[in-house]
């Protein structure tokens, strides 16, 4: 039996991840959330994910950091990513110089069709 493609969404808004999850529930997806980026990176590293989400703007860790460590780690730095965030980079979809770029790039406030659609293209 197929499992569903498993998804991590860090995301410190709680509202914005119940939206995100209700639309990838009904696309086939497992959806669950990380408030912050060192839950994120836990929860990466008790079960890998198919695909993160990631916000890039959360108090204490935030998703830039997220990136950076996810990128140093052996276990974790191949797994896709795609950010959804108010803020766009100057240099597009590569966050930090000299790190991979992301997968996607997608602003807030966001379209979920799009979100849908650019999560079925990296999984």
């Amino acid at each position: 039996m197929l499992t569903e493609p498993y998804i991590i969404f860090v995301e410190d808004e709680r509202p914005v991840f119940e939206l995100v999850r209700h639309a990838l529930k009904l696309a086939g997806y497992e959806v669950v959330w990380a408030e912050d980026g060192q839950r994120g990176l836990e929860l990466m590293r008790q079960r890998k994910p198919d695909l993160i989400i990631l916000d890039l703007m959360m108090p204490n860790l935030n998703g830039w950091s997220v990136y950076q460590e996810m990128k140093k780690d052996e276990e974790l730095s191949d797994i896709a990513v795609i950010v959804v965030s108010a803020r766009i980079p100057q240099n597009g979809l590569s966050l930090i110089e000299g790190i991979p770029p992301v997968e996607d790039y997608i602003t807030k406030p966001f379209n979920l069709e799009r979100l849908v659609r650019a999560v079925k293209r990296h999984t």
